[in-house]
């Protein structure tokens, strides 16, 4: 089965860019009919969506490009080095992989993509035998339980006052729901742990007795050479040079950093969001690195990583202007999805065909946010008639928004930049993932409901 799933995918998926541009063809055409929406209709729907996502594409390049430069600090890389000498076996180097990346991305998804991928690849730098594929997939395995963790941003938003939540549910949340009632239900942790369990499993039971695919030293050779000119030169005889060379001003600017962020999270009672990710790595990155000059070395270098995100993210926006967007008929793509499933559930189906619904929805627009735009206007609305509680249809929907980023590609940008490799490479092994933890969470939703 991995064998012929690696295949299928190796055979058929294109480059992320391609299936991109897929996609959304493939929208468009299935909004048309269905919809009984013109071409007009579709073209500007699209048009009007290509550069809604563009505070969020810059947000998704600083992650990617801020926890490079952060992993590429002298102290950083000692310790990675030191944590990636644990595992003495291909088995037990994929199951670690797994399960901090799993765990990291419960916590904060960006800094559990990043830090599981970094983590990785330096296990392949040292480990013998270990396939790099594999390693790497079980890497961005652990992103499936982000949704249900605790920068989940379906729940948060769902326990954020405001008169927003019940315009955007259709008044069915007068007030917030707690993430006690969500990402912290004993129910949600259960199903949590069992999926970070199963995709530890499935990953260690994949790796080939023989034939791995080891990566060649060459593509983790990490360049620690510097411009000449910047590394011999001992007399700093400008003011201007010896700005550049100063620690005095990246601790300054990092230690105003960290005082807004003490400010914020111990006193404001302010979230650990995405923002406030980036900030961390970023002041983190400028104190470990040491000088100015030094991080502006680390952070270009980083930075040619993340075309891959520049690229796409307007495309995708695009996307959920043609799914999200109802034209003249007063219906979208998304609410006919979602009004197909409400139309076969009853009490006890509804958080599973939520789900479904929701996983069909989130190939195409890869977003929380859009997510929560499509659905949440409908699916809450239909529970509440249902009787079904509230907190279990949000978080059948974060689940559901999360488990296809298994097989779409648009997530695992960040990752195989760091890693380079494509996506044909490791969606192979992440279909199996999505076979395996679509069995636990689809249980996991039916014994919740009853």
């Amino acid at each position: 089965m991995i064998k012929f799933c690696v295949r299928l995918v190796q055979r058929w998926l294109p480059e992320p860019f391609i299936f991109a541009i897929l996609l959304t063809f493939v929208a468009a055409i299935l909004a048309m009919p269905i919809c009984h929406q013109t071409p007009l209709e579709v073209v500007e729907h699209w048009g009007g969506g290509v550069w809604s996502l563009l505070a969020f594409a810059m947000q998704m390049a600083l992650v990617l490009v801020c926890g490079s430069a952060l992993a590429a600090a002298p102290a950083v890389k000692r310790a990675v080095t030191a944590l990636a000498r644990i595992p003495k076996s291909p088995a037990a180097a994929i199951a670690l992989v797994t399960v901090v990346s799993a765990l990291a991305c419960w916590l904060n998804w960006g800094f559990g993509l990043i830090v599981g991928v970094i983590f990785a690849k330096e296990i392949a730098r040292q480990l013998q035998g270990v396939d790099y594929r594999l390693l790497i997939a079980s890497a961005y395995s652990g992103f499936v339980v982000w949704h249900a963790g605790l920068s989940g941003s379906i729940p948060l938003t769902m326990a954020t006052h405001g008169d927003a939540l019940a315009q955007a549910t259709g008044g069915v949340l007068a007030s917030p729901i707690p993430v006690g009632q969500t990402i912290l239900d004993p129910h949600n942790i259960v199903m949590v742990l069992l999926v970070i369990v199963g995709i530890t499993v499935a990953n260690t039971l994949m790796h080939p007795k023989q034939g791995a695919v080891v990566v060649d030293s060459a593509l983790l050779a990490d360049d620690d050479t510097q411009n000449s000119e910047f590394k011999n030169q001992q007399s700093q005889t400008t003011p201007a040079q010896r700005m550049e060379r100063s620690p005095i001003l990246s601790w300054i600017i990092a230690l105003l950093m960290v005082a807004y962020l003490v400010v914020k999270l111990g006193f404001r009672g302010g979230s650990l969001d995405l923002g406030i990710v980036i900030m961390i790595f970023l002041s983190l990155g400028l104190m470990l690195h040491g000088t100015p000059l030094a991080y502006v070395r680390a952070f270009g270098k980083a930075a040619t990583g993340a075309s891959g995100i520049i690229l796409q993210f307007p495309f995708y926006a695009g996307i959920m202007g043609i799914i999200t967007t109802a034209g003249s008929s007063g219906v979208s793509l998304g609410s006919v999805i979602s009004d197909a499933c409400i139309s076969i559930s009853n009490p006890a189906t509804y958080p599973l065909l939520t789900f479904l619904s929701a996983a069909v929805i989130n190939v195409f627009v890869p977003s929380g946010g859009g997510q929560w735009a499509v659905q949440a206007p409908i699916m809450f609305p239909a529970g509440a008639d249902l009787g079904v509680d509230p907190g279990l249809t949000g978080i059948a929907i974060a689940w559901g928004d999360a488990w296809t980023n298994l097989i779409q590609p648009f997530w695992a940008l960040p990752a195989l930049a760091i890693a380079k490799l494509s996506a044909r490479d490791i969606m192979g092994f992440c279909l199996v993932d999505l076979i395996v933890t679509g069995i636990i969470i689809c249980g996991g939703l039916l014994v919740w409901a009853l």
